[in-house]
């Protein structure tokens, strides 16, 4: 039941190239991973930043907490939101999820 010296040599000589081999299928899923779940989500947390950092007096917009309302004033790094005539309350700028009407800009009557 003793293993001889020349099987131990050969085993132990081919493991270089196995043990490549072996982390080639993990190497595989984090890539596919990161194009699938990571790449996207970077994406998107860029694109809310734009927009959040684009917020101006009038937007329209949608907090985390579920409140919509109108934008009576922006600070460096929160807003005035008014969510019924006369009740305004203040949220944080990263609160902010969406935008429902952008302010258009007053268009000259031909």
């Amino acid at each position: 039941m003793l293993v001889t010296p020349a099987y131990a040599q050969a085993a132990g000589g081919a493991s270089g190239a196995a043990g490549l081999a072996s982390f080639l299928p993990l190497i595989l899923i984090f890539v596919i991973m990161y194009f699938l779940m990571i790449r996207p989500q970077q994406k998107r947390m860029k694109e809310h930043r734009a927009m959040v950092e684009a917020l101006k007096k009038g937007d329209e917009v949608i907090t985390q907490g579920g409140l919509i309302g109108k934008v009576t004033s922006v600070r460096e790094g929160e807003l005035e939101v008014e969510i019924a005539p006369g009740v305004k309350v203040r949220v944080i700028r990263s609160t902010v999820t969406g935008l429902v009407n952008r302010t258009q800009p007053a268009a000259a009557n031909s």
